[in-house]
């Protein structure tokens, strides 16, 4: 049974994860902004150092990228708390899958759109703020919404760095005998399961209010 200090321990550690989950959430999103239009750049270098950031958080596991972040670069000088590790780690993780959505999406805008700005002499970051990339926004969203539960679901991750996440105040209680296994387990599989509903209800209701928004543009 769950007396009131183990509901306490396992609402401080939900709070912690739904925490990292939205500050990664929203380093991942302004750093795959940014990548991805940097992905599409005119500028070689710009390119090239881009592609060098996707491919490597990209091609490592997110464990890795912890573990350097919090034992490697305090030997250059560099130290974070173990939440604040988690947040950049996993959210640049984000952003390296995400800049590729965000490239796909301004991608797919019609080249029609391009050319319409053009004519108009519309400056070329007001065709992109303006025109283009609203109209990429609605395809964002799904793959986006996806992203953002495999963030929620890698938090169960920085107990390895001693963050003390959902996870890991679970393990402790565990190991401290105050809550058995199966009960653990169990209430860890519906926590995860109805904050991961709830991000996706959110991106649906987003993806809902752009694409009105669109439509009331047309």
């Amino acid at each position: 049974m769950f007396d009131s200090n183990t509901i306490e321990t396992l609402v401080d550690g939900i709070l912690v994860t739904l925490r990292i989950t939205a500050l990664a959430g929203l380093v991942g999103t302004v750093v795959a902004v940014v990548s991805g239009l940097a992905g599409l750049s005119p500028l070689r270098p710009v390119r090239w150092v881009n592609r060098i950031y996707v491919e490597v958080f990209r091609g490592t596991s997110a464990i890795i990228q912890l573990f350097w972040a919090f034992f490697a670069l305090p030997l250059l000088g560099i130290e974070l708390a173990p939440t604040e590790t988690a947040v950049y780690a996993l959210g640049l993780n984000m952003g390296a899958y995400g800049s590729e959505v965000v490239r796909g999406a301004v991608v797919s805008v019609p080249r029609g759109q391009y050319e319409a700005a053009i004519a108009l002499s519309v400056a070329p970051w007001k065709r992109m703020a303006w025109i283009v990339f609203p109209q990429a926004i609605p395809s964002m969203l799904p793959p986006y919404g996806n992203l953002a539960i495999e963030v929620l679901k890698a938090t169960a991750l920085v107990g390895f760095i001693t963050a003390p996440d959902f996870f890991l105040e679970g393990q402790k209680l565990r190991n401290a005998g105050a809550i058995s296994t199966q009960e653990l387990y169990l209430t860890m599989l519906i926590g995860y399961f109805v904050i991961a509903q709830a991000i996706a209800a959110g991106v649906r209701v987003a993806e809902g209010m752009a694409t009105r928004g669109l439509e009331g543009r047309g």
